[in-house]
């Protein structure tokens, strides 16, 4: 094999098609090909190596990633009259991977193999292709997964700099800048390929590499796309009643770590409240029952350890809650994924301003092996905040696969984090999950009795919390365990979840639901909400939105539509709604305002009855 290293400056192509024929002539024609998590991919090569591969069957390709970001798909009719010009106004212009396409359509050939770590939330779940090359793996051992594999080329999109001598891997050194160092020790073998592209922020320190570093470069003008933006969720009152309880359980001076989505969008708006309206955010935390300790302002404030910088750390920094520097740097972070306005905002920053924000290998930020010392002393009071799809009376988590073995995500750095929480003397590992969700029309429990599989095992049971209030279960027995679970369970759901623990001696025969937790129900949260939502302290964007004003107005609606059964969306039909101002501008938006046909008219009389009926109060859970 050839050997590979630091070389005197890398090879420049302006045309995929021509590194892919490079990369084949260097390796051979068995490519074993690593590529970044999420939007570190550089697409058009990757795409060249994938036609090169599907055009010659004697070429062996094999992928190891994690997270292929794809653009939204559209289920309905009217998800399609909404989303599409969303999608093209957001998506237009980014090149689609074509091996996800020919997964999708049954058309990817046998010579191709894609191993992810992490899948794209529930786009997998019925691919058994991909649920059999499904690879099981924390996020820290990835690395010597790929090491395994005999890697012989790593690809990834960067950042240049205006003289073309320095590059930054921005959105991902997570893994690249150990298999880089890995390469320079002689513990790996592979040619270092890069793709620019101008829109990514150009993040320093160890995300920065010299030009030498790359064996292949595909830099052209031609050939720029924009950066995969997924839009940010809107914040619902559960997601809010969990973010106030987590807020308050935050201390000052401490550490934080969160992850991407509207729980966490909800935690940071909790924290911002806290900050800077601290009447306000007691108020509402005590109209929820809540019960958590930390409720002050934060005077020294926090600093961020975080496995992805999530868009609201920016936020937080803005808002003076992130403020605790550790050796100069407000938050590190292992990779990032966000909007436009988030690229945006990083890469409008001064210099000095992006040298608080330190993108390093996701091993720094997920474990504390390495500068364990440094590591120990700067996470001083941590709260790690993962989500979890669902939870069991005895506190084990359910976070990526279902009980028939189906993988829905993957179990990235969650585990990580509940370790690093019983590793360090005064961290805590904080598990957020809505109390229910609905499927097919029907409210089901995400607090179950038992599940057939679990990402988290109870005998790492920390502070589960629900829009319903926080449980804390380290250290407690089974008992113990299943009555605080019990008591942020939907009050709909618990006597029969408490029969179960009954029924199986884990609880006493003579225990009953204290009164204040019998209380567990979406009205519940919406009082306890009121008095902030009214006082807009409560946004259904916190952090600003793409979508616009009509859009925002639509989605509670839609959302409504999208989880009523079938005779609700008959009721819908019937009843129909009001014509005001802001229903005729929804109408006109989703293409309904001189319907056509009688399903434009059905259509037309279920918006109208939606939104008369799902306005931010009655859309939360």
């Amino acid at each position: 094999m050839v050997q590979h290293g630091v070389s005197s400056g890398p090879e420049i192509f302006e045309d995929a098609s021509a590194i892919a024929d490079a990369i084949i002539s260097r390796v051979g024609k068995r490519i074993v090909l690593a590529l970044p998590l999420g939007l570190g991919k550089p697409n058009h090569m990757v795409n060249a190596l994938v036609e090169r591969a599907i055009a010659d069957p004697s070429i062996s390709l094999q992928i190891f990633t994690a997270l292929t970001l794809e653009v939204p798909r559209v289920s309905s009719e009217l998800e399609r009259r909404f989303m599409g010009p969303i999608l093209k106004r957001l998506f237009e212009g980014y090149p689609d991977l074509a091996y996800a396409d020919a997964l999708h359509a049954g058309t990817l050939p046998a010579n191709i193999q894609v191993n992810e770590f992490f899948m794209q939330a529930g786009k997998w779940l019925n691919s058994p292709r991909q649920q059999q090359n499904y690879i099981s793996a924390n996020y820290t051992h990835a690395l010597r997964y790929v090491l395994q594999t005999n890697v012989n080329v790593v690809g990834q999109l960067v950042a240049p700099s205006q003289a073309r001598d320095r590059f930054s891997l921005s959105c991902n050194p997570d893994i690249s800048v150990d298999l880089l160092e890995a390469r320079q020790e002689g513990r790996a073998d592979f040619i270092f390929a890069g793709e620019t592209n101008a829109e990514l922020p150009y993040m320093g320190g160890a995300a920065e590499v010299g030009a030498s570093a790359f064996d292949l470069l595909l830099d052209s003008a031609k050939l720029q796309f924009p950066l995969f933006a997924p839009p940010r969720e809107p914040v619902t009152p559960a997601d809010y009643a969990i973010g106030h309880h987590v807020a308050s359980l935050v201390p000052d001076g401490g550490t934080l770590q969160i992850g991407i989505g509207s729980i966490g969008d909800a935690v940071g708006q909790s924290l911002v409240l806290r900050h800077r309206d601290n009447m306000a955010f007691r108020q509402t935390l005590e109209r929820l029952g809540g019960i958590g300790p930390e409720r002050g302002s934060f005077d020294e404030g926090l600093y961020g350890a975080s496995e992805m910088l999530v868009e609201c750390f920016l936020d937080l920094i803005e808002a003076g809650v992130v403020k605790r520097e550790v050796d100069g740097v407000l938050v590190h972070g292992g990779f990032f994924l966000g909007s436009r306005g988030f690229y945006r905002k990083l890469r409008e920053m001064t210099p000095a301003q992006r040298a608080k924000i330190a993108m390093v290998p996701v091993a720094f930020v997920n474990d504390l092996l390495g500068e364990e010392e440094r590591k120990r002393a700067a996470r001083k009071g941590a709260r790690f905040v993962n989500t979890a799809m669902m939870a069991t009376l005895t506190g084990a988590v359910v976070s990526d696969g279902l009980e028939d073995g189906r993988v829905v995500s993957g179990v990235g750095g969650q585990y990580n984090f509940v370790a690093q929480a019983f590793a360090l003397e005064d961290a805590r590992s904080v598990i957020t999950l809505r109390a229910t969700r609905n499927k097919d029309g029907q409210t089901m429990s995400n607090i179950v009795w038992s599940y057939g599989h679990t990402t988290i095992p109870r005998h790492l049971r920390d502070i589960v919390v629900t829009e319903y209030g926080v449980a804390d279960l380290r250290g407690k027995t089974d008992g113990e365990v299943a009555a605080a679970m019990l008591s942020i369970a939907d009050s709909r759901f618990q006597e029969e979840l408490l029969a179960k623990a009954k029924k199986a001696g884990k609880i006493a025969r003579s225990y009953e639901i204290p009164e204040h937790h019998r209380h567990n129900t979406p009205a519940h949260i919406r009082k306890g909400l009121a008095d902030a939502q009214e006082k807009g302290l409560l946004p259904l964007f916190p952090f600003g939105s793409d979508f616009s004003d009509v859009e925002q107005a639509l989605m509670p609606a839609l959302g409504k539509l999208r989880n009523a059964g079938r005779r609700e969306l008959t009721g819908f039909a019937l009843r129909s709604g009001p014509e005001t101002d802001a229903a005729k501008a929804g109408l006109d938006r989703m293409g309904l305002a001189a319907p056509s046909g009688l399903k434009e008219r059905i259509y037309r009389r279920l918006i109208l009855a939606a939104m008369a009926a799902g306005d931010w109060q009655t859309s939360a859970s």
